[in-house]
């Protein structure tokens, strides 16, 4: 590795072959060395979920021209543990991304994407940390047109760091031209119609979990929803620590 360039981990929750993981690999082999240490196969809604009842393994795979790349058969969390402590104990990543995932992360989603659990577990390390995403459902949608801005983003992050306890969540419009960058706030949304219910020829019912996410408020402009349905690249600041301070006192008058 070239000590004079940044140094980039890369993980996702849509596996280590995956289109999105390819294209951020290509947007940034010329201006960092990376790794790539990612699920061997789909693992999007682990969040931050990590693998305690089984043993994981890592498996070489084939370089991203000469990015080395590596799977994990646990969770992305389990990628990023591994990776920090197996393969970059010779020197630490100065920056950690989650993505490129097919689908937004916005508004609750966050909670549950595997993506921005990459990037939660690089920040509680408290190595800057980055999640991307695009509203672009198509797993093999051509998202070359998310380099400028991807990149710059990385840039200055590498420049300016993050504060101790924030990584960033990153959401692109499904389609170009974009209108600019909006950093936000999350969106309070619900999950609807998540349970569809079937009966199986033996006699049982089974369920599978479903839904759409529902933008519980359309007009707050500030919301990172708002930002991404006209257009916007959202950017919203993510803290790892959330405790309501402004609801302590509160709870510390409560008669318990």
């Amino acid at each position: 590795m070239n000590q004079k360039r940044p140094f980039i981990l890369i993980s996702n929750d849509d596996g280590y072959h995956a289109n999105g993981i390819k294209t951020l690999v290509s947007f940034l082999k010329d201006r960092a060395d990376l790794l790539v240490c990612a699920p061997e196969a789909g693992r999007s809604g682990f969040a931050c979920a990590f693998s305690a009842a089984i043993p994981l393994r890592l498996k070489r795979r084939h370089n991203m021209g000469d990015v080395e790349v590596w799977s994990c058969n646990g969770t992305p969390v389990d990628c990023v543990k591994l990776a920090v402590d197996q393969l970059c104990s010779e020197r630490q990543p100065d920056l950690i991304l989650g993505g490129i995932n097919h689908g937004d992360n916005a508004s609750v989603n966050s909670h549950y994407s595997g993506t921005m659990g990459v990037a939660r577990e690089g920040c509680m390390k408290y190595i800057p940390s980055v999640a991307f995403s695009t509203s672009d459902y198509d797993e093999e949608a051509d998202l070359r047109y998310l380099r400028d801005d991807a990149c710059r983003i990385v840039d200055k992050v590498l420049a300016e760091g993050l504060p101790k306890g924030v990584c960033l969540n990153v959401n692109f419009p499904a389609k170009p031209p974009f209108k600019g960058v909006k950093v936000c706030r999350m969106a309070f949304g619900s999950w609807v119609n998540e349970v569809v219910k079937a009966r199986h020829p033996h006699g049982y019912d089974y369920y599978w979990l479903a839904g759409e996410c529902r933008n519980d408020e359309p007009e707050a402009a500030d919301s990172d929803h708002w930002a991404l349905q006209h257009g916007y690249i959202a950017i919203t600041p993510t803290r790892i620590d959330v405790t309501d301070y402004g609801f302590i006192d509160t709870v510390k008058g409560w008669d318990l």
